[in-house]
């Protein structure tokens, strides 16, 4: 039996009834079949999240109100938490303590912007001083309205939270499509939003296909902002059916970020957080520390404690005790990743270790940690980005240098630098051009802090109070004192002479 969407209050069949299997990537055995939204599903949810907005069941609340909930909601996940856990991990492959922490993560996310909710609305609106003692302004922020919200299968229950959790604390409504590579546990969030008492119409869960379920959602006319996370390639889709209509769009797309390591450091603690910014996740995260650049002086040594670290590394399923990587998403994903591979066999490039399926797994889609080392900046593997744990390695001689080579990217979703010279860190950090700059680590991420790139790694920003803002609108309220006579066509002498009319 077939998952099922959630729309308008109600978990319902898709309209036509079709689904598509869930494949755990660790057996590559079918154990889930999702129902799979198409346009008719698409037009009813975003019109229960039209009416639901319009009626003012969620938006008219008070922010303590809409926290109330949102905190029953993150009771709920943690309630569940093993059983995500486990389930994540079975449809994504990531082991599960990643996934445990994923969850974990989703919960607080929801406490945060409930507080962040109840702060906002105790600090009122922003007064400001015009300058003029005839009037007086008022900036007042008001929910943008119905949000179409699009989710990549890398993070699949915390990324949908990152968008889920800050439009609902605002006041919006929303239509959530996950990937169809990983759906499962966002469908058991439906549930739990339902069971907290989320009024009918302001969550919705579509799941399915891009062109069958998320380009209708992106073109829908009654959609009025786009929040997107994935690939380049899928945002310029996005990007241009949202243009169909004049809406906000948010994307937050790939990267293919620049590690520097000085040779002052720690070899030990160097190699740590390379390992972690590489093969966290199996390489699936779109921050991913794939290009490495070391200083000279510690170049060989650096690559010959890291091959024999990511060597170590415990490849299995993600359930089983003491793994560290588990296998690639899909088949898909698997064979994509391959080909990268295949491409970079005729280049100059060394492979260090790995690059092929790691003995013992006959079956299910693993990749051994692969390193490859003295590659070429034009090479394909150290521009694009491959979504795996691969990653490149070559050495620099000068600072200028290694900032040069870090930029020379057509992405700027994060970065890293790694020195025991803090000045150097925090000069280094100014220059480097990213959203996101670790100084002596790689990849934690913090709900608190904004997330979000430079360049082709998107547009706007997630997490903090950036990513409540985000699904805001600014409203501007000027106030004129109503006991004087403003005498610009009747008759007065005294006409203004110094406010601006646009």
């Amino acid at each position: 039996m077939a998952t099922q969407l959630y729309i308008n209050g109600t978990f319902v069949d898709p309209i036509d009834g079709d689904a598509f299997p869930s494949v755990d990537p660790s057996t590559e055995a079918i154990f889930a079949q999702i129902g799979a939204a198409k346009s008719g599903d698409v037009d009813k949810a975003v019109h229960a999240a039209r009416d639901a907005f319009d009626s003012g069941c969620w938006s008219n609340l008070t922010a303590k109100q809409r926290a109330e909930a949102l905190r029953r909601v993150a009771a709920g996940i943690r309630a569940r938490a093993s059983e995500l856990a486990a389930l994540e991990t079975k449809d994504n492959g990531k082991p599960l303590p990643e996934s445990q922490w994923d969850i974990d993560d989703a919960a607080f996310c929801f406490e945060y912007y409930a507080n962040l909710a109840e702060q906002k609305e105790a600090a009122g609106a922003i007064e400001v001083d015009l300058g003029d003692d005839q009037f007086d302004c008022r900036i007042w922020h008001e929910p943008v309205g119905v949000v179409a919200a699009i989710t990549p299968w890398n993070f699949p229950m915390l990324m949908a939270v990152w968008k889920v959790a800050p439009a609902l604390a605002a006041g919006c409504t929303i239509v959530l499509k996950p990937s169809e590579l990983c759906s499962l546990t966002c469908v058991e969030m439906a549930k739990i939003i339902h069971e907290a008492g989320i009024p009918a119409g302001v969550f919705n869960l579509l799941t399915g296909f891009g062109p069958d379920a998320g380009a209708p959602l992106t073109e829908h006319p009654l959609v009025d902002k786009v929040a997107f996370t994935g690939s380049v390639a899928t945002g310029k889709k996005v990007m241009q059916g949202a243009s169909l209509g004049i809406r906000t769009v948010s994307l937050e797309l790939g990267g293919k970020s620049p590690f520097i390591i000085f040779d002052d450091v720690d070899i030990e603690k160097a190699v740590e957080w390379a390992l972690f910014g590489i093969f966290w996740n199996k390489g699936e995260v779109c921050s991913a520390t794939s290009r490495i650049l070391v200083e000279r002086g510690i170049y060989s040594k650096f690559l010959d404690r890291l091959k024999e670290a990511a060597e170590a590394i415990t490849i299995g399923p993600g359930e089983c005790e003491g793994v560290k990587l588990g296998p690639i998403v899909s088949e898909s994903q698997y064979k994509k990743i391959l080909g990268f591979l295949e491409r970079v066999s005729s280049s100059d490039a060394r492979l260090v270790t790995g690059g092929a399926r790691p003995e013992g797994f006959s079956n299910g889609f693993y990749l051994a940690p692969t390193i490859y080392a003295d590659v070429s900046i034009d090479a394909e593997i150290w521009r694009e980005e491959i979504f795996g744990p691969v990653v490149c390695v070559v050495p620099f001689d000068q600072e200028e240098e290694a900032i040069g080579l870090a930029n020379d990217s057509p992405y700027g979703l994060a970065a890293a630098v790694m020195s025991d010279d803090l000045e150097r860190c925090d000069r280094v950090a100014a220059k480097l051009r990213a959203g996101i700059i670790w100084i002596n680590c790689s990849q934690p991420t913090f709900t608190q802090a904004p997330w979000g790139g430079y360049k082709s790694s998107g547009i706007g920003r997630e997490l903090g109070e950036a990513g409540f803002n985000a699904y805001l609108e600014t409203k501007q309220v000027t106030r004129f004192d109503h006991t004087e006579h403003w005498g610009w066509y009747l008759g007065s002498d005294n006409a203004p002479s110094d406010v601006g009319v646009k």
